[in-house]
């Protein structure tokens, strides 16, 4: 079945002068241009499209990437506005409608905003909504747990911290005091669920549980190591510049991490650098 507003894989039906025909559902055919299809596409080829709805109603295809699709939030750029609403660059042909009814406040060209993405029962069309909360939860969905990995849309930073979507089905948390790089509105970050409160919201962390329930950056120290190979360059005499360079976090942090790991014996001090131990996978908990 044809997902509209979405990454589609589909064969080519027939070839024209101005480009190809591809199978749709019913026997209906969507039309690839022939400016937008791979070099050496034949008849019978399967072809990875987005469909979208075109100026007349009809479905065409694109093999220009999306920025988002449907059912999707994304930090989109306004294009430009008129009677209908507001235009958004997405990555396709066709610009993106936020109807006027769909905004609050209203948008603004050049504006960068939040918005969902879906498909407008009435038209048939896609369409964007500024109205995020309409679609959003504040509590976590029955499937999620605490420790579970997710996936972040960074949105708004309060005093607390920063709010973020998790999985594109509702809002968490992530604490200042937790956050040990740089991050911003509209960063897209793997992160994990700390801990699901009795009201069944979210607080979040960018590091793994584990490992003793490290609570600071020592946590994301080891995640590193461990992405790293279980070897990091770094030491007392590394400099501050290419531990923020490396981390993002000052060497005060660094060292006192470093420390707290030494400590519990999970990495070991070599002349250039520090290496996981060989029983440190063991000491995750």
């Amino acid at each position: 079945m044809i997902q509209i507003g979405r990454t589609n894989s589909l064969k080519v039906a027939r070839k024209s002068d101005i480009g190809f025909f591809l199978e749709g559902d019913n026997g209906n055919e969507i039309f690839l241009p022939g400016r937008s299809a791979p070099d050496g596409l034949q008849e019978n080829e399967n072809v990875t499209v987005f469909v979208y709805v075109g100026n007349e109603g009809k479905l065409l295809a694109s093999t220009d990437v999306a920025l988002a699709e449907v059912g999707d939030y994304a930090f989109l750029k306004v294009a430009q506005i008129n009677d209908f609403g507001a235009f958004l660059e997405w990555g396709v042909p066709k610009q993106l409608l936020v109807p006027h009814r769909e905004q609050k406040p209203p948008l603004k060209p050049g504006q960068i905003c939040l918005v969902y993405i879906y498909l407008d029962d009435v038209s048939g069309r896609i369409v964007a909504s500024t109205k995020i909360n309409r679609w959003l939860k504040d509590e976590a969905d029955e499937t999620m747990k605490e420790g579970d990995e997710v996936d972040l849309l960074v949105c708004f930073q309060t005093d607390i911290g920063y709010k973020a979507i998790v999985n594109n089905s509702c809002w968490g948390v992530i604490y200042s005091n937790e956050v040990f790089k740089d991050i911003d509105k509209g960063d897209r970050l793997t992160g994990y669920i700390k801990k699901i409160r009795e009201d069944g919201k979210i607080d979040l962390s960018l590091q793994k549980k584990g490992f003793g329930n490290l609570d600071d950056y020592s946590a994301e120290l080891l995640n590193v190591l461990e992405d790293s190979g279980g070897f990091l360059p770094l030491h007392d005499n590394s400099a501050p510049e290419e531990i923020y360079e490396k981390l993002g976090v000052s060497k005060k942090t660094f060292k006192r991490a470093a420390g707290i790991l030494y400590k519990k014996k999970l990495i070991t001090f070599d002349n250039d650098g520090i290496s996981l131990t060989e029983s440190s996978a063991e000491k995750e908990s």
